[in-house]
């Protein structure tokens, strides 16, 4: 079993110290490297990871509640989402340098698992899951406070935009196994200054339309649309 000391520094830029390092060890485990260990004993961090994904979403909730208390329940939610999506969970493991302390399998090594935003967006999540059933509610919320400082300083500023088209495409993949499609609708105004209507379909169901001063101005906010409204169900 490793040593805690190898994981000093995690726990210093944490400020946390982990009455049971087991919880700790184990938000590390990708499955690739558990399958390859003849150790049944042995747990990954997906069960971590499913419990840290609620926890995020309660906590980031509970801190733009009180950062914005005249905010209308739509506008939490897209702020939620922006903050708890991929890139800025992806954002926080690499500044706290998870990849560093990752178990893979032998696969994932060779596929650069460390550097993968997947990967990295899954371990912060099994980590703070973790952190919850060590500590409690209350400590997990005040480490995600510091963490996500940097990302809530962010909100309503260009800063934390994201190209939605490939977010959306990304999601897409992953839960539904297919891709958006995107039509123009209508093209109208003079050749100085045109509008375009783009309707974007999943599955052959239009689900967001969008106007804009280019096609692919008009493509990104439906796909804004789309990827929030997808995500929040």
């Amino acid at each position: 079993m490793l040593q805690r000391d190898s994981f000093h520094n995690l726990e210093k830029a944490l400020q946390y110290k982990f009455k049971r390092p087991e919880l700790f060890f184990q938000a590390f485990r990708h499955s690739s490297y558990v399958n390859e260990q003849d150790d049944p004993s042995l747990k990954d961090n997906e069960r971590l990871e499913f419990l840290g994904d609620a926890v995020l979403d309660l906590a980031i909730s509970h801190i733009l509640m009180n950062l914005f208390p005249d905010m209308e329940e739509g506008f939490l939610s897209k702020y939620r989402a922006m903050l708890v999506d991929e890139s800025g969970l992806c954002d926080v493991a690499s500044k706290l340098r998870l990849g560093d302390y990752l178990f893979l399998g032998k696969g994932e090594e060779r596929s650069h698992g460390r550097e993968k935003s997947s990967i990295l967006a899954n371990t912060l999540e099994a980590l703070l899951g973790s952190i919850y059933l060590d500590a409690g509610f209350e400590k997990t919320l005040k480490i995600i406070r510091r963490l996500f400082a940097p990302l809530l300083e962010k909100l309503g500023t260009q800063a934390l935009v994201h190209d939605y088209k490939s977010l959306l495409q990304e999601y897409t993949q992953q839960v539904y196994k297919t891709l958006p499609e995107y039509s123009l609708v209508k093209e109208n105004g003079p050749p100085h200054d045109r509008i375009f209507k783009v309707a974007l379909s999943l599955n052959g169901k239009v689900i967001a339309e969008a106007e804009g001063k280019s096609k692919k101005e008009a493509e990104q906010k439906a796909a804004e649309e789309s990827y929030f409204c997808l995500k929040n169900g």
